[in-house]
């Protein structure tokens, strides 16, 4: 992560979202038609949104050739990591058991996926006895 670790905005999400999952590094041109449906943008708009994120130090631009090439410089799971961290710090007071019960209280979730979620806490704790 950065040393001074930023949040990213909606629209920076969804432009990283595409960074992630790109086989390679991509034109803007590429960003603005993967983006296309959701936002609309002018290349000048996302132009300003990939240079913040280059400042931010989320993505590198490689100038080097005629065609400005972009990529990510953080991984998806590094910033799901330490945004999770950091939702549940500051929403929950570290407590996964607050937040899962939040969620149930709402109907956001249901018995399968607590039974889904039971399954999952057995099976990493059978992983990490293995280990």
């Amino acid at each position: 992560m950065p040393s001074a670790f930023k949040r990213l905005g909606d629209a920076e999400l969804e432009i990283m979202m595409i960074l992630w999952h790109a086989e390679a590094q991509l034109t803007a041109t590429q960003i603005q038609e993967a983006l296309r449906g959701r936002r609309d943008w002018p290349l000048s708009t996302l132009m300003t949104a990939l240079s913040r994120l280059e400042k931010k130090g989320f993505v590198n631009c490689d100038r080097t050739t005629r065609t400005n090439l972009y990529r990510a410089l953080i991984s998806e799971a590094a910033y799901k990591q330490n945004e999770s961290r950091s939702f549940l710090e500051k929403l929950y007071d570290n407590s996964l058991q607050n937040f899962v019960a939040t969620l149930y209280d709402a109907r956001a979730i249901d018995e399968r996926d607590l039974d889904d979620l039971k399954r999952l806490i057995s099976d990493l704790e059978r992983k990490n006895r293995n280990v």
